[in-house]
């Protein structure tokens, strides 16, 4: 070896320490700056639903937690702004709410497509968003009540199959019916029950079943339904099984068409990202690191852990660098496929107008 090859190596490996140590450096002055920024400050986390919901009992578990990870340890104050099924909420975070790190938000993950699909309602861009994390995913299910003689999804293409629902723009209404476009299945929507009241009605059979639930709802709101197998599982949304559904058929399997298939996937980012948080466009990439590194923490902390099973949520938490991809991948689908996935799942509120029309 020649006294300049190892000259330059030996050039290499310093110049790798101190890139080393100058990234130290830098992470150790984030910490130091964001601990700075959140110590005596309060952090509001906004929820787009009113007390009580499912979004709101998973930010109010997330938020006992969180401050334990965050630098400073602010105070956590959970604000409730139910309006337009969550587009309320999630318009004024994109919009109105400050962006200096103080105020985070969650959205329902049906939103996430929405201005993709053309709900005008929507005056946000998801692809904008500072994404913190998610705790879990949310897989649509299709269930059907004990005594039903329903057994599999092939049997609801037999007969008609009522299911209830609390409106015509929830899940629990546009996944029976996308199924009814896709597979010729006969379910019947049911709507104008409460959200209590459309699972009453399945117990005093006044209809067959719920097709739009995630497993975790049920767990979280029915945990009896589970343990005394009061419900039947037939079909399942998403790009694999829940772990709790392992044997439970998904809905891509039985789709053949390309097109359908891939309007289906950019749907499926709905369901991957689930429950999650986010910052509006434009927070200091510093406060951004440090509540994701905070929340990736707070996902395996044991006492929120104990806290989760205790209240029956199973956490299958994502990261803000895993969520950011998936949402930008959904928007950069070809037009053909985003029109597809729009008739299959219409957007909440009537389309944009064309200039034609």
């Amino acid at each position: 070896m020649t006294e300049f090859t190892t000259r330059l190596q030996n050039a290499i490996v310093l110049a790798a320490v101190v890139a080393s140590l100058a990234a130290a450096d830098a992470t150790h002055a984030n910490a130091a700056s964001a601990e700075t920024f959140y110590k005596g400050k309060t952090l509001r986390l906004i929820v787009p639903s009113g007390a009580g919901g499912g979004y709101d009992v998973y930010s109010r578990l997330l938020a006992r937690h969180l401050a334990d990870h965050i630098p400073g340890h602010p105070d956590i104050v959970v604000e409730n702004m139910p309006g337009a099924s969550g587009i309320l909420g999630t318009n004024w975070l994109y919009n109105i709410a400050p962006r200096d790190g103080t105020v985070l938000g969650s959205t329902f993950n049906t939103l996430l497509t929405e201005p993709l699909l053309g709900n005008v309602a929507a005056k946000y861009d998801p692809t904008q968003f500072e994404w913190v994390g998610s705790i879990n995913t949310q897989y649509n299910a299709c269930t059907v009540w004990h005594t039903s003689s329903i057994r599999t999804i092939e049997d609801a293409m037999q007969r008609e199959v009522r299911v209830s629902t609390t409106g015509l723009t929830g899940n629990s209404a546009k996944t029976p019916l996308m199924l009814n476009m896709l597979l010729g299945t006969k379910f019947k929507v049911i709507a104008g029950y409460t959200t209590t009241g459309m699972r009453l009605a399945v117990e005093r059979e006044e209809v067959e079943g719920i097709c739009g639930l995630s497993y975790d709802t049920f767990a979280a709101a029915n945990p009896a339904w589970l343990q005394d197998k009061k419900i039947r599982f037939i079909l399942q949304t998403g790009s694999q099984p829940s772990k709790a559904l392992p044997d439970v058929p998904l809905l891509i399997n039985y789709v053949k068409d390309p097109l359908q298939r891939a309007a289906l996937k950019v749907l499926e980012v709905d369901e991957e990202v689930g429950r999650p948080y986010m910052f509006p466009p434009g927070v200091p990439e510093y406060l951004v690191k440090a509540l994701r590194e905070a929340f990736n923490a707070t996902m395996q902390d044991a006492s929120f852990l104990t806290d989760a099973e205790r209240m029956r949520i199973p956490p299958e938490p994502m990261t803000g660098e895993q969520i950011e991809p998936e949402i930008k991948k959904a928007y950069a689908a070809p037009k053909d496929v985003i029109a597809v996935a729009a008739k299959l799942w219409p957007p909440g509120l009537p389309k944009k107008k064309s200039q034609k029309e």
